[in-house]
């Protein structure tokens, strides 16, 4: 049986293995990543993840600032499918109306839960204790076309963004597998999408400022978790009339409860961080990054500023 031939739409890390497994199953005709851009600390202007390992497999790519000045370059090449990971553009009906099948996207949420750019990051936010991956068609609107098959993962209490990124991909790799190999069969799967839409639109500086006044425990906590992969997520302290911002790097919601005033240091123990009363409930900030400074414990960081309990430190600024 032939294989599948296909375009691959997609831009980031993540898209990386994606990327190769649709090379191992399918022929790549093209390979199409967002424009190079400034990255680093140099600003130097460098290909995309995706582009420089399409580059190593020796496959076509374009990289367009804008999608639809590709569009006579890419109607020129027939293919089957297009698969899409991350790839960062709309696609105008004109794009969607070219390959033979349809484009195919893959992404980290059970739609129509977590439409958009980050569901990853908001299904922590949100507090799911589940999450998984939908392989759809895609059409004219943000990822509201028929699912084609979803595979469910549970969220552990552990979990921040990092390691759900790391679940998810494997699971996205044993979805995109299937998919490839349903199409191949001749199977056509279009199943609408049932349910309320949530959406997850990407993360900004201002969603990563927590306030304790403002948020629970639980709230700052879930934030963090989803924060772990940026924007940073900080809190603002004061501390003898000079104000900053602290990293948050790992937290803990405290059993029970005590009366004091939001941002109110209620204990600090080696071994465990800074107890710090928030809206509802209070927070143990485990480990914390000063501006500047390395990792280090919460107690560490209490010691060394001369925090001392029944302070009033974490406001808002």
């Amino acid at each position: 049986m032939p294989k599948l031939k296909t375009i691959f739409f997609g831009t980031p890390e993540i898209a990386v293995p994606f990327l190769e497994l649709t090379h191992q199953l399918t022929d790549v005709q093209l390979v199409v990543t967002q424009a190079d851009k400034p990255r680093g600390r140099g600003m130097e202007i460098t290909p995309c993840p995706v582009k420089k390992y399409a580059q190593k497999l020796a496959l076509p790519v374009l990289s367009p600032e804008k999608l639809k000045d590709s569009f006579e370059q890419i109607s020129q090449i027939p293919f089957d499918v297009g698969i899409v990971v991350a790839y960062g553009k709309i696609f105008r009906p004109n794009f969607i109306a070219l390959p033979q099948l349809g484009l195919i996207n893959v992404h980290f949420s059970l739609l129509p839960q977590l439409r958009g750019a980050a569901p990853v990051q908001h299904a922590l936010i949100s507090g799911l204790t589940q999450t998984g991956v939908s392989t759809f068609w895609i059409n004219e609107g943000m990822d509201d076309g028929p699912l084609f098959l979803q595979k469910t993962l549970d969220i552990l209490p552990q979990d921040n963004a990092k390691t759900l990124f790391e679940k998810l991909t494997a699971l996205g790799l044993e979805a995109l597998r299937e998919t490839i190999f349903s199409l191949e069969q001749g199977q056509l799967i279009k199943t609408p999408q049932v349910g309320k839409p949530t959406l997850a639109p990407m993360l900004q500086k201002e969603d990563a400022l927590l306030n304790p006044a403002q948020l629970t425990a639980v709230q700052i906590h879930n934030r963090v978790r989803g924060l772990a992969c940026g924007p940073k997520p900080k809190i603002p302290f004061m501390l003898n009339g000079k104000t900053d911002y602290l990293q948050l790097l790992q937290t803990e919601p405290a059993d029970g409860n005590i009366a004091a005033a939001a941002g109110t240091i209620l204990s600090i123990e080696n071994g465990r961080g800074i107890l710090v009363q928030c809206k509802e409930g209070a927070l143990w900030l485990n480990e914390v990054q000063p501006a500047g400074k390395k990792p280090m414990p919460g107690a560490a960081f209490a010691c060394g500023r001369g925090i001392k309990i029944n302070e009033q430190v974490f406001i808002k600024l």
